[in-house]
């Protein structure tokens, strides 16, 4: 941990709102993005990374810093998400909102030098639906991994750390999540060639 994050902790653990605010404003988009990736929707994900800030806010003073704050920060986000997920299963919730991306901004795309058509992006936010689709249906343990690693850039190391498990374990589950996931979008794909033709 860098020298002025290791004062805004130890200021945070005495109680310092402001060096709280500070110490966590580098680090909300991130949070955000992780908890969208795992809730699937943009509210869920809001109030999922402002429950993980809260109960930071609660817990700080018992963060040992073995690990870098940014770890132990994602750890709890991912537990606050996938708890959560847990909950709404045993409870048999429905989210009101499909697990996709939007073109209310979540799917975001540039028109390139080419000068892409409109068919064009429309393709490019469907193929993107189709990848969004394909990771949320994977099971909770095996999506998580691929938001971590392949989607959020998380070294193996890093993730071992978030979720609290072993190396192995961690390679483990990408390697059978990357499978499942090639087969689920061979076959999505398929079908989407299938009725765009």
């Amino acid at each position: 941990m860098e020298e002025m994050e290791k004062l805004l902790v130890a200021k945070s653990k005495k109680g310092n709102i402001e060096a709280f605010e500070e110490l966590i404003s580098s680090y909300e988009k991130k949070t955000y993005n992780i908890a969208y990736r795992i809730m699937g929707n943009e509210e869920d994900a809001k109030d999922m990374a402002q429950e993980a800030f809260i109960k930071i806010y609660k817990s700080i003073e018992n963060f040992r810093e073995e690990s870098s704050f940014s770890t132990w920060l994602y750890r709890i986000v991912t537990n606050v998400c996938l708890d959560e997920l847990r909950k709404r299963k045993k409870a048999n919730v429905i989210p009101l909102e499909m697990n996709v991306e939007t073109d209310k901004g979540s799917a975001i795309i540039e028109l390139s030098a080419e000068k892409e058509t409109p068919e064009d992006i429309y393709e490019k936010v469907e193929k993107k639906e189709l990848i969004q689709n394909a990771i949320s249906s994977l099971a909770e343990d095996y999506k998580t991994v691929i938001i971590l690693r392949d989607v959020q850039g998380f070294g193996y190391e890093e993730i071992a750390t978030i979720l609290n498990c072993s190396l192995g374990t961690v390679k483990s589950r990408i390697n059978r999540a990357r499978n499942l996931l090639k087969d689920k979008l061979k076959h999505q794909l398929e079908l989407y060639e299938k009725k765009s033709v």
